[in-house]
């Protein structure tokens, strides 16, 4: 049987603070390691999704609808629901990594910011 949870493999959270919130798998654990002995994955997701958006709408409630929110957060595989769809995201293995992200706040603001700018360029030319 093969891997279910790949990179780039669209989840859904069935636990927590971001439960019923889609997320891509960003990098998945199928062994577990020292700190966390079960098997888990590094998932992004979208917490606050883009509001409908009207003509008769000014700018600035144009601009506060569409704005988008992100998490990134380590989960467990029970904790989470596959779906059928994947997403051609292309990840940086080498800078993917829970201690960086965890311990140091600023690389997990960077990625998230970065995360933004791709919801929001495939928002506007309507990919995925």
């Amino acid at each position: 049987m093969g891997k279910i949870m790949k990179p780039g493999k669209v989840v859904l959270v069935l636990r927590g603070k971001y439960a019923g919130r889609k997320a891509v798998v960003v990098k998945a654990q199928d062994e577990g390691v020292t700190d966390r002995t079960y098997p888990h994955a590094i998932i992004a997701g979208i917490d606050k999704y883009p509001l409908k958006v009207t003509k008769s709408m000014g700018k600035k409630r144009i601009e506060k609808r569409n704005k988008l929110k992100p998490f990134l957060k380590v989960v467990s595989y029970s904790h989470v629901l596959p779906t059928r769809y994947s997403v051609d995201v292309a990840f940086d293995k080498a800078n993917i990594n829970k201690v960086r992200f965890f311990k140091n706040l600023r690389k997990k603001i960077e990625f998230l910011s970065f995360q933004i700018k791709s919801c929001k360029k495939s928002l506007k030319l309507k990919q995925n």
